[in-house]
């Protein structure tokens, strides 16, 4: 059954507000996007999480103007794919981006990854930053970045991001980071929050699942609502897509809270290195 409840929002720094359950669409097809997107809407998902190199925006944005969802309930977040860092480039990659999602704003644009080595993502931030002054990405922030990068963008431009967009999930749930956000006032946004079902089979999970009447995933997206992460899972299957927003119904105990701390690993990532991408 689509789920009706309204999902939680999480505010930003800037004063607006995310949905705190969002539909990833990494690794869908562009010809898939409208009709998995679309199933999302109709079950209740109200943010939808793309990026450039994803190759989906223009299936997005198709979804966007088919649904009857009005496009102002949709909160829309696309990000800068690594080659087009730097201030000019920047904002033609941006300017691509909304032309493919055919939007005149998105709600977030992000930085996908610092590419340290690069050097040129304080200056894509400063680009993020006119974006935001012109209304044209409502709000701004960015994705992969350590707690030394989030303090040299405040410091050295005096804007804090609204998000970092973080790998985060039950094997790996990155405390010390987590503590900077909080320290900075920024928010925390899970990829990966299912761990790319990995961690579905774990004992712990499964056991919290059977004495619940849920299913694992469900019980892992109930964490990152009750630890207040915002997360985008994705799946394909529209039963899933359904199911992973239906979370609000129950809750966990602080048992239940400490077994899954319990199943944190020091080698639990699953994605790339941000300190080593370019």
């Amino acid at each position: 059954m689509p789920f009706h409840d309204p999902v939680p929002q999480i505010a930003l720094n800037d004063g607006h507000t995310i949905p705190q359950i969002g539909f990833g669409v990494y690794r869908l097809e562009d010809a898939q996007a409208p009709a998995m997107v679309g199933t999302a809407l109709g079950s209740g998902y109200r943010s939808v999480d793309t990026a450039s190199v994803y190759g989906n925006e223009a299936g997005v944005g198709r979804a966007l103007r088919e649904t009857t969802v009005q496009r102002a309930d949709v909160f829309v977040t696309t990000k800068l794919w690594n080659d087009d860092q730097g201030y000019d480039a920047t904002l033609r990659a941006f300017e691509a981006s909304l032309a493919r999602l055919a939007v005149e704003a998105v709600d977030l644009y992000l930085i996908h990854w610092p590419c340290p080595a690069r050097g040129l993502y304080l200056d894509s931030w400063r680009a993020l930053i006119r974006l935001r002054e012109e209304g044209r990405a409502r709000s701004i922030g960015v994705s992969n970045f350590s707690e030394g990068q989030l303090d040299r963008l405040v410091s050295e431009t005096g804007v804090t991001p609204a998000l970092n967009q973080i790998e985060l999930h039950p094997r790996f749930q990155q405390r010390s980071l987590r503590a900077a956000h909080e320290r900075l006032g920024i928010v925390t946004e899970a990829w990966s929050p299912l761990g790319k079902a990995q961690i579905l089979d774990e004992p712990v999970i499964t056991r919290i699942a059977g004495r619940l009447g849920r299913n694992p995933a469900q019980i892992v997206m109930r964490w990152h609502v009750e630890c207040g992460f915002v997360a985008i899972p994705k799946s394909a299957t529209p039963t899933r897509i359904s199911e992973n927003l239906d979370v609000f119904g129950f809750s966990l105990t602080e048992d239940d809270h400490a077994a899954i701390a319990g199943l944190d690993r020091a080698d639990g990532r699953i994605g790339p290195d941000p300190a080593t991408l370019q």
